[in-house]
């Protein structure tokens, strides 16, 4: 089945649930068991406690794991939540890890504050290196982390040269790549076709789609399945019931969402770069972005996520800038229905690149209003430039 069926269709069972064409929700904690037998033997049912999960996340689970092309996936409260369970699940004191330089900032504060407290060595590389990765490998380096495109600034990693490299230099050695795909969702890149053998996630984003929910899924394959699942259990991470519910239904409609959502983007973008007060837009599916040729070799699409920076502008300029809009909210999340627009600084979160654009940043996440009304709305909070 192609994408847009598997959304459908993964994870559902209406007939084992009377006919109702959605899985069913389990506010459950306490599960029952028939007789003695069962009690003792309770590891080996499907569902023994509900801190590990019901038939409701399972049915969920299986759904992202079939568009993930993965064997497994367990379900988290957060896109966060994923990025430390999987780094956690490889990585022991005396690991080391290389971490993409333009990770989502709180990935960079996992390596800098638990994992430094763990005894456990980090070292930040351009997300531009491709094969010369196999430069960065020490003896120790137990996991290679990807974030594509990169976070606020959209850079596009050469996922597979990354990858072959990684598992040429390891030799007899399991170096585990690792990769945050939530910019693209699997709709658009699918990590594990890739080679990367862990996909990460935020459910928060695009698959719930609504702004109201927190969730996070880890994916890979049979191999890497026992140490993601044991690292969970025992952090002791479970999941809503409503909230899983209200992804489901999330990622019945994400391929029409996701093709507003990039079309209003792409639109905004190139309006953008008509605009005398920028510098320069932060987009891959443009064809002027420096990630463009990798994005169109390996992309599906374009989601509503994309950046630009201005020339110049003052403090008092960007508040009146952000005051004006009416369309574009203020929020440090994205993938809502809603648009999202705010300003980013860039710079303090690089360490093994330079930063060297000197306007002020921001980041729009493309909602699915009208882009002629979203392109108004920019239009009248520009004034405040001239």
């Amino acid at each position: 089945m192609k994408d847009d069926t598997k959304l459908v269709h993964a994870g559902r069972a209406p007939f084992e649930n009377v006919g109702a064409v959605n899985p069913p929700v389990y506010h459950a904690s306490t599960i029952l068991f028939e007789t003695h037998e069962d009690l003792q033997n309770h590891r080996s049912a499907p569902t023994y406690y509900g801190r590990h999960g019901t038939p409701g996340t399972d049915a969920f689970a299986r759904a992202i794991a079939d568009v993930e092309h993965a064997d497994h996936c367990v379900i988290v409260p957060s896109g966060l939540a994923a990025i430390s369970i999987s780094l956690l699940s490889f990585l022991k004191t005396g690991d080391h890890l290389l971490m993409v330089d333009t990770t989502y900032d709180p990935a960079r504060s996992v390596c800098d504050q638990l994992l430094t407290r763990c005894g456990i060595e980090t070292t930040y590389y351009d997300p531009l290196i491709g094969a010369d990765i196999k430069s960065l490998i020490k003896p120790n380096t137990r996991v290679v982390y990807l974030e594509s495109p990169g976070s606020r600034t959209f850079e596009v990693q050469d996922v597979a040269a990354i990858v072959s490299a990684t598992k040429s230099t390891a030799g007899e050695r399991d170096i585990v790549t690792i990769m945050d795909n939530t910019w693209a969702t699997p709709l658009y890149f699918k990590p594990l076709d890739f080679g990367v053998d862990v996909s990460l996630q935020s459910i928060t984003k695009y698959v719930g789609g609504h702004a109201d929910l927190l969730l996070g899924t880890i994916s890979c394959q049979a191999k890497h399945w026992p140490a993601i699942d044991r690292t969970r259990r025992l952090m002791g991470n479970s999941v809503g019931a409503d909230d899983v519910y209200l992804a489901q239904r999330g990622l019945r409609s994400l391929s029409a969402r996701l093709k507003v959502h990039g079309q209003n983007a792409l639109r905004i973008a190139e309006w953008l770069e008509r605009r005398k007060e920028v510098q320069r837009v932060m987009y891959p599916p443009l064809q002027s972005d420096p990630g463009h040729g990798i994005w169109r070799r390996d992309f599906a699409g374009g989601t509503g996520l994309l950046g630009f920076v201005l020339k110049t502008a003052s403090e008092g300029q960007v508040s009146a800038f952000q005051d004006a809009l009416t369309l574009f909210g203020m929020g440090f999340s994205w993938g809502g229905y809603e648009s999202l627009l705010i300003p980013i600084d860039i710079a303090p979160y690089r360490t093994a690149t330079q930063w060297k654009a000197t306007g002020p940043a921001f980041r729009i996440s493309a909602g699915l209003e009208d882009p002629d009304d979203l392109i108004a709305d920019l239009e009248a909070a520009f004034a405040v430039f001239a």
